[in-house]
């Protein structure tokens, strides 16, 4: 018996819902490691190329002091700081290409940046005594190369301790000893890094031609690149103008391609893995509150629907449970989203609030309130940048480049959010007002106000009226369903063999060639749909049609599961997952976690994968030395369309061939019929 629940077995299907939980581990660390990495190494080369102090003459402030000579153990430790992180970036690198094992890379990696980062701690601590800054203290400050050193360190130190976390998992067999990056995560590193360089070596130029100091100029890249534009760093040279022209435009074309790939990634795995995540629990909770007593399940916190096998089919029964399983996820979706949503606008407010807060300590000299500063850094967090308020203390000019670098990739994650929930209702109401006043629908203006007030009491936007009598008649619509789908395949010309095949008399081998006609077709028909943005989802109907080709009939009971959700859960103990029973047969429930609406494909892609495998396996059966494997009768037949309405089904073998043909031109009439109106 064909398994049309997840293509692994129960415990890879237990593995795949544990790898989830360890998401963050696996994926999301090294990810972060990755792109933090060079980074963390740009911000140790900004640190050591300047030096850490400076001398503030009378009616200066610390922006236009005088360098003091670094002493040489300082440039020394810094230079081996930045020797220990370089290794580690590059054993990271060189195990995420396969270049180098994970044993021995991780090791080197973690313990690099660990040396990187206690080192410049160690800097940093001696740099902000008194006896390091020379007296008077009102004459001498800390240039942004210690700023930069600050926060190396932090950055070093994290992303190592990031790193340990993905060994444990490895080692604890969460997952394999290796990195699960997808080309676009590998991708965004590479832009990240070439970002950095890019960034540094622009710097170097137009400190150059400028006259600027290195470290000014690096903050003014990050300004236009970003293009926040400041004003207060612009070129004035002739040579420096002309350079911007590459310049600018080449560096924002590498923003744009990082923010992409930050968009990319999120649609690509975050999603996919906090959905799924998000499905399950949900799913286990409402598999946990069936209500023997009132016959009813409880779906939301305010939704209950009704639950019962009394008095139902099998098919029936399967519907019951399918149409379940839709408003979970429905319901764990919206629950994604909007949790998506909380944590992406939290993270931005604390990045907009806790910039504030730094802002205005830096800048004190200058006379920023907190309320100035918070001005200050949501103009430059939306890029606007008018210019009137500038941070000019070297503490300042530091953090706004590292905050501002933050800020990318936190407001595209706040948009791509965004755009899935608080975007998307208003354009959906938007285009309900249009439909009721300057564009109104096909149907009218009472059909539109209708399906809206629905739409409203239901509480999302599910449309589909399929089965209003709640699947009474389940078996007939889905017979219906069937013998609709195969009578538009009759009309094919290919199918002219088979009928000549038939009217010899070998009904099996006409059926046998239907089936296999009838897949490829079906085949092509899912591949239009494997694309289709967003992922398309099928009816009851429609499933129990594609599970019938694949061998799997939704009216027989022996291959089916019922979940044990009709008896409360022991405190403590875990809800029947309506997984596969032990043994050859298995059995599976549209609400367990063999669901084929549980897995990590879309459900295009889940039946492409399914019938493609059926179509494998049936041409192996026409190449094998079997007679009996080889006659074996398909799952549909072409007489189905005589029994139209009889709900017969299976393969029959002596339909008359004249009743036949009077079925076959009923439904070419049918067709031509269907295509003149």
């Amino acid at each position: 018996m064909n398994d049309p629940g997840l293509d692994e077995p129960v415990e890879k299907a237990a593995q795949d819902v544990n790898l989830n939980r360890w998401w963050f581990a696996s994926t999301a660390c090294p990810l972060i490691a990755g792109t933090f990495g060079p980074i963390a190494n740009a911000f140790s080369i900004c640190a050591l190329v300047t030096k850490w102090r400076v001398y503030i003459p009378p009616g200066k402030d610390e922006a236009h002091g005088q360098k003091i000579q670094d002493p040489k153990w300082l440039i020394a430790i810094n230079a081996v700081s930045l020797a220990f992180a370089l290794i580690a970036n590059m054993a990271l690198l060189l195990n995420m290409t396969s270049r180098l094992s994970f044993t021995i890379a991780q090791p080197i990696t973690i313990v690099g940046w660990y040396m990187a980062s206690f080192l410049l701690i160690a800097l940093v601590s001696v740099a902000s005594t008194s006896a390091f800054r020379l007296p008077p203290a009102s004459a001498h400050a800390l240039s942004q190369a210690y700023y930069y050193a600050v926060i190396a360190s932090g950055l070093y130190f994290i992303v190592s301790s990031l790193m340990i976390l993905t060994v444990v998992g490895a080692y604890r067999g969460h997952y394999r000893k290796a990195f699960r990056l997808t080309p676009s995560q590998r991708t965004l590193m590479l832009q990240t890094i070439s970002f950095v360089v890019y960034l540094l070596l622009g710097a170097l130029v137009f400190s150059t031609v400028e006259g600027w100091d290195f470290l000014d100029a690096v903050y003014w890249a990050d300004v236009t690149l970003l293009t926040v534009g400041l004003g207060d760093f612009s070129p004035s040279t002739h040579a420096g103008r002309s350079l911007l022209f590459p310049f600018a435009f080449g560096g924002i074309v590498m923003v744009g391609l990082v923010i992409g790939s930050i968009r990319s990634l999120i649609l690509e795995r975050g999603k996919q893995k906090m959905a799924a995540r998000f499905l399950e629990t949900k799913r286990q909770k409402v598999v946990s509150t069936v209500d023997d007593d009132k016959r009813t399940i409880t779906v939301g916190r305010w939704t209950k629907t009704s639950f019962s096998e009394k008095g139902l089919t099998e098919s029936q029964r399967r519907e019951q449970e399918f149409r379940v399983m839709r408003q979970i996820q429905e319901k764990a979706e919206r629950s994604r989203k909007y949790t998506a949503l909380a944590i992406s606008t939290t993270a931005s407010l604390l990045l907009w609030f806790l910039g504030a807060l730094v802002f205005w300590y830096s800048e004190q000299p200058q006379g920023w309130t907190y309320f100035m500063s918070m001005y200050f850094a949501y103009f430059s967090l939306l890029t606007i940048g008018y210019g009137d308020l500038t941070p000019i203390s070297n503490s300042g000019k530091t953090f706004f480049v590292f905050w501002t670098l933050l800020a990318v990739p936190m407001l595209t994650i706040l948009i791509s959010n965004m755009g899935d929930t608080v975007i998307k209702s208003f354009k959906d109401l938007t285009m309900w007002i249009g439909s009721l006043t300057v564009l109104p629908g096909e149907q009218g203006l009472g059909s539109t106000l209708k399906v809206g007030l629905q739409r409203l009491k239901l509480g999302n936007l599910n449309t589909d009226n399929e089965g209003a009598d709640k699947g009474l008649t389940a078996r007939g619509a889905a017979e219906q369903t069937k013998l609709d789908r195969l009578a538009r395949h009759v009309e094919e010309d290919e199918l002219e063999e088979a009928e000549e095949v038939g009217e010899h008399g070998d009904y099996l081998e006409r059926d046998i060639r239907f089936y296999h006609f009838v897949l490829a077709k079906e085949i092509r028909q899912l591949l239009k749909d494997v694309g289709t943005t967003p992922p398309k989802q099928y009816t009851y109907h429609e499933w129990s049609y594609y599970l019938r080709l694949i061998g799997q009939d939704e009216d027989d009971a022996e291959s089916h599961r019922k979940p044990n959700v009709h008896h409360r859960r022991r405190q403590g103990s875990e809800p029947d997952l309506g997984i596969a029973d032990e043994g050859e047969n298995l059995k599976w429930s549209w609400l367990g976690i063999r669901s084929p609406l549980m897995g990590s494909k879309t459900e295009a892609q889940w039946l492409l994968q399914r019938l493609m495998a059926t179509l494998e396996m049936e041409m192996m059966k026409l190449r094998s030395s079997d007679e009996s494997l080889r006659r074996e009768p398909p799952p549909i037949s072409m007489s189905d369309l005589k029994n139209k309405g009889k709900g017969s089904s299976g393969s029959e073998s002596t339909a008359p061939e004249t009743e036949l043909k009077g079925e076959i031109e009923s439904a070419h009439d049918r067709e031509k019929g269907k295509k003149d109106e």
